[in-house]
């Protein structure tokens, strides 16, 4: 196989390594998956205005977020189920992203025990809520949390229900984690085409529960999560208790508007992340990137504001901090090297990310992250949204 170059690379390694069912997982978004398409798309329009005659030994890749210092300005993002792509998945890409200097966010839908991905990593781990099973299992889940050393609570709002994954019902997601193995066997050809897949997946115990939602009868079962997550909807009211509970900074995530962002501070957060769920939920909605600096302008400094959403190069890593991200958020770009490899693919995923900005920072005349500003592009083909 060819080398490792690009994201894309790492893409294509899992896609051979994964069943169907699993990669499409990662890959794939709702609907007729106009916005996942448009979401990586959209950093086409914008371009850049490089300042020439520049010359610097090395480009400093450092950011602050929530007061904390990260090597570079690129966080792991929550993606559920991780273990379906690598044994102890979640474990693992934590240690990357520690070793990479920066901030690994784990899913409630981890199905590792968020002490132990904690345990994993030497770097800082955000933990991400969604309010299944209520209330109480919700308050339970952040006072793990907290005990174990996670520094931020991570409240995503775009998941009203679950989006229709269309790969996902053709791939017999539902069929394959019923149990039953008449409903199983039409899309059991999938797991046996991929041996290595499917022992290391058995050896790790098979189809996973949820350990860090513990419903009154045990751990939340993997075919429980629609109906879990329909029960589940986060208000912006329901912020005044999840406060109370976490006494800590909360970052709101799932931002496409001016007017939710006005209500993500009002509500107390410390920061807000612009990201239609990387396309996995409404399908048609804005790429993010077109939606970022209407944000930016909506909240101006009063809270920080992350990106999320079609990044697969360090370049558009630099355009969507260029206008106005503290930081990104990264998942499928990971989530393919996982898939690919485990905690290698990961590790490598980040460092062609960071050859990337390094790179294209020497290009642009830019020495450091922190002097990254819209004067070293040109996004006016973006159409601006009212405040």
């Amino acid at each position: 196989m060819r080398p490792v170059a690009t994201i894309a690379d790492l893409r294509e390694r899992a896609r051979r390594r994964l069943p169907r069912v699993a990669f499409d997982y990662i890959d794939g978004g709702a609907d007729g998956e106009v916005t996942l398409r448009e979401n990586c798309r959209i950093f086409d329009d914008v371009v850049f205005r490089p300042r020439c005659g520049v010359a610097f030994a090395d480009a400093d890749l450092k950011t602050t977020v929530l007061g904390q210092t990260i090597a570079l300005p690129i966080i792991l993002a929550p993606v559920g189920s991780s273990r379906m792509f690598w044994p102890r998945g979640e474990a693992h890409a934590a240690a990357a992203a520690g070793k990479a200097g920066t901030i690994y966010t784990l899913s409630t839908f981890s199905g590792t025990r968020l002490e132990e991905v904690k345990a994993a990593t030497s770097g800082p781990c955000w933990y991400q809520l969604y309010l299944c099973g209520g209330r109480d299992v919700a308050i339970s889940a952040m006072a793990r949390a907290k005990a174990a050393g996670y520094t931020a609570l991570v409240v995503t709002i775009d998941t009203a229900v679950s989006g229709k994954r269309e790969r996902d019902i053709h791939n017999g997601s539902k069929e394959l984690i019923s149990g039953h193995p008449i409903a199983m066997l039409p899309f059991a050809g999938q797991l046996l085409s991929r041996p290595q897949w499917l022992c290391r997946f058995l050896l790790d115990g098979g189809l996973m529960q949820f350990p860090n939602v513990v419903l009154p009868d045990g751990p939340m079962r993997y075919a429980d999560v629609a109906a879990q997550l329909a029960a589940a909807v986060v208000e912006w009211a329901d912020f005044t208790w999840i406060r109370n509970a976490w006494q800590g900074p909360i970052i709101v995530k799932g931002v496409h508007t001016a007017d939710d962002a006005r209500c993500a501070v009002d509500a107390g957060a410390a920061a807000v992340v612009v990201s239609n769920h990387g396309g996995r939920q409404l399908d048609g909605v804005a790429p993010t990137l077109r939606v970022l600096p209407e944000v930016v302008r909506a909240v101006g400094d009063r809270v920080e504001v992350l990106f999320d959403g079609g990044i697969r190069r360090g370049a558009d890593v630099l355009k969507a901090l260029a206008l106005g991200a503290r930081a990104t958020l990264i998942g499928r770009a990971y989530a393919y090297g996982l898939g690919a490899s485990g905690e290698e693919g990961v590790t490598r995923s980040l460092s062609i990310l960071r050859e990337d900005l390094v790179r294209t920072m020497k290009l642009l005349g830019c020495a450091s992250i922190r002097d990254l500003d819209a004067r070293y592009v040109d996004a006016s083909s973006l159409t601006p949204h009212s405040l």
